[in-house]
C-alpha cells in the first residue's frame, strides 16, 4: 500500500485549535464527514501526531492510499463542504494552501523486515 510521511509546522498559538479540530474528525462530530471525505479521496489509514519542539509544534501525518496522486486531488480540490473547511483549517493552522498543492516529502530511508 502506498503511504507518506510528513511533518508540517503548526503555526503559534494554533496547536489547540487543531487538537480540537481533528478530535471533532476522530470522534466527534465531524466524524461522518471526515470518514466521507477520506473514502472519496481513496485514503485508507491517516494518522496524526503532535510533536513539540524546542522553538514550535508539529502536526506529524501518515497518509496510507492506493492512488497517493488521486487523494492528492481530492485534498487539493474538491468542492465538498468538508473538503473546504478542511483546506480553510489547514490554512488557518499551518499557513499552507493545499488548494496551491501538496508537497511531497522526499524518501530517504525504508526498511521493512517483510520485505
Amino acid at each position: 500500500m502506498p503511504h507518506v510521511g510528513f511533518a508540517i509546522p503548526l503555526l503559534p498559538g494554533r496547536t489547540g485549535l487543531d487538537r480540537e479540530a481533528l478530535a471533532s474528525c476522530w470522534r466527534g462530530p465531524r466524524r461522518a464527514a471526515y470518514e466521507d471525505a477520506r473514502r472519496r479521496a481513496g485514503i485508507t489509514r491517516e494518522a496524526v501526531w503532535i510533536q513539540s519542539v524546542q522553538t514550535h509544534d508539529l502536526a506529524v501525518v501518515h497518509l496510507e492510499a492506493d492512488d497517493l496522486d488521486a487523494a492528492y486531488g481530492v485534498l487539493r480540490g474538491s468542492a465538498a463542504p468538508f473538503d473546504r473547511w478542511f483546506r480553510d483549517h489547514v490554512l488557518e493552522v499551518h499557513g499552507i494552501s493545499l488548494a496551491d498543492g501538496v508537497p511531497v516529502p522526499e524518501l530517504v530511508l525504508d526498511y521493512d523486515s517483510q520485505a
